[in-house]
């Protein structure tokens, strides 16, 4: 049985929510942070991307359409705090998530943006912007240099990821095809240059 596009973007939205409300809360673990630092932390990394996506496409805010997004990355969030709490988690664990998460939001942003008939450049920014920008204000909450700054490839990852989902919508594959491939890509492509350190070239002036 087939699923409509309808369904699928909003199925892939709510998961990247509910992970990259997990990841946040990981990271976030990692500082001195109360109960109400973490739901903080949770909810900008998780609706962040998507928030500045929809705003950048004149669209009415995702989690403000359909709170459903906001209780999945309350939810997400309280469950990843509790976790926690009860089991010791290495420290770079959000690294997982993270990726997870990546590759859902890059797949998603960038459908929403081909559902309005975005040119295929603009598309895949949107996907991009979707994927890194709630880790960039995660990472900056926390503290932290932004991962998509300084660490493996990031949104490299995204980008490629978003560029083959519009290819393969051109291309006339189905959405579903299309998001297998696209989010498939996004994972391997991350952890992979988590695993080996895959960076791009860091800028060094000559003085």
């Amino acid at each position: 049985m087939s699923i409509s596009l309808t369904t699928l973007l909003y199925g892939i939205g709510l998961a990247g929510v509910a992970v990259n409300a997990a990841a946040g809360v990981l990271e976030a673990g990692r500082k001195p942070f109360d109960l109400f630092g973490m739901v903080v932390v949770a909810l900008a990394a998780a609706l962040g991307g998507g928030s500045l996506r929809d705003m950048l496409l004149d669209r009415k805010v995702f989690w403000i359409a359909d709170q459903s997004y906001l209780l999945a990355a309350v939810l997400a969030g309280l469950a990843t705090f509790a976790l926690a709490r009860v089991v010791r988690l290495p420290p770079r664990l959000f690294l997982l998530p993270d990726a997870v998460g990546l590759a859902l939001f890059t797949v998603s942003g960038t459908q929403v943006a081909l559902s309005l008939d975005a040119p295929w450049l603009v598309a895949s920014l949107m996907g991009v912007i979707t994927g890194v920008f709630g880790g960039i204000v995660r990472d900056v909450l926390c503290n932290e240099v932004p991962l998509v700054f300084t660490g493996e490839l990031y949104a490299t990852a995204s980008w490629a990821g978003a560029l083959l989902l519009v290819g393969l919508s051109a291309a006339g594959v189905s959405a579903g095809w299309s998001a297998l491939a696209a989010g498939a890509l996004v994972l391997a492509v991350r952890l992979l240059a988590i695993r080996f350190r895959w960076r791009l070239p860091v800028f060094s002036a000559r003085l």
